[in-house]
């Protein structure tokens, strides 16, 4: 069998260039491009960060993207506090390659033009506020029927924030588009939940042993993840979470799941919708279990994976 064709959809923060360097490391996939949008950090931030990602796996032959700037409606928002205003920790490398090296074309062109040259075998991974993606299918609306898969780190099931009270970060840093691809991507589509994210955490325990190999990916992680680290271990952070404290690499399980079909061992299938308006839910996920939203399309809302295997694809991520 062939190698699995997937492109990344970041806003490189520490979280994202953990789920490229799995990628990078799965003897299975290839990645045909990485597209960079605002987030974690500016979208600047972001194309430079995924650059760093490449260098230091030395695969800076993946073309890498610029996209978007701003959420299409929404006001601006980063997690500067939490992954460093730099995205990677603020642990700056002299040595970092520069922005000469994106490719020319704009994200949400690239994005079509990679699905529509290899109709039925692309997955695509949305690590990031979904404004590249609402943009390449506001603009090429048919497009997506050609993706095998759509996988996506956002949203909640359960009206619990990690960034509003009802809101996941990266659907409230751009709802309108997390509206918009809901509504439009009629492929194949999975989500790996914030909640879904923390019932899946790992021991703190793990996290020690995956970042002690002795090897520069590893050093390069233990460096850029230090500041993070510090922050979610505060017990205002653990209060946050879902089970209980843990190691939670929020956008490493849309990325496993995407390059290993075995790894999700429980799921759902649902519609779904996004709230646009309300005080307190703007950005919030909407699950139809009534039925009431009447439409065809369900998302498969992933529940729980393989820890063993996940486990493993961490580890050979810092090999």
């Amino acid at each position: 069998m062939g190698k699995r064709k997937v492109i990344l959809d970041v806003d490189t923060g520490v979280d994202d260039a953990q789920a490229i360097m799995i990628a990078l490391a799965a003897p299975n996939v290839e990645i045909l491009g990485i597209t960079c949008t605002h987030g974690n950090t500016g979208v600047e931030n972001a194309c430079k960060n995924t650059l760093r990602v490449l260098k230091t796996c030395n695969r800076l032959d993946i073309p890498v993207y610029r996209g978007c700037a701003e959420p299409l409606l929404a006001r601006k928002r980063h997690a500067g506090d939490f992954h460093g205003k730099d995205g990677l920790g603020d642990a700056p490398d002299p040595d970092a390659p520069g922005l000469e090296l994106l490719q020319k074309r704009k994200a949400s062109q690239a994005i079509v033009k990679m699905v529509n040259q290899n109709p039925g075998e692309v997955v695509l991974v949305a690590t990031a506020p979904l404004t590249n993606l609402a943009v390449a299918v506001q603009t090429n609306p048919h497009f997506h029927k050609n993706l095998k898969g759509l996988y996506i780190m956002g949203g909640n099931t359960e009206s619990r924030g990690n960034t509003t009270v009802c809101g996941e970060f990266n659907f409230v840093a751009d709802p309108e588009a997390a509206y918009v691809v809901l509504d439009r991507y009629t492929c194949p589509t999975y989500i790996a939940t914030w909640e879904f994210s923390c019932r899946n955490s790992l021991p703190w325990s793990f996290c020690d042993t995956w970042l002690a190999q002795d090897t520069e990916k590893a050093r390069f992680m233990e460096k850029i993840y230090s500041h993070t680290r510090k922050m979610v271990q505060t017990d205002r952070y653990q209060k946050e979470l879902v089970s209980g404290p843990g190691f939670n690499s929020c956008d490493t399980y849309a990325l496993a799941a995407a390059i290993d079909d075995d790894l999700l061992t429980e799921s759902e299938e649902v519609a779904v919708t996004v709230e646009l308006e309300g005080t307190h839910t703007r950005g919030m996920m909407v699950l139809d279990y009534l039925g009431l939203l009447k439409k065809k399309h369900k998302v498969v809302i992933m529940k729980k994976i393989d820890q063993e295997k996940f486990k493993q694809l961490l580890m050979n991520a810092l090999k």
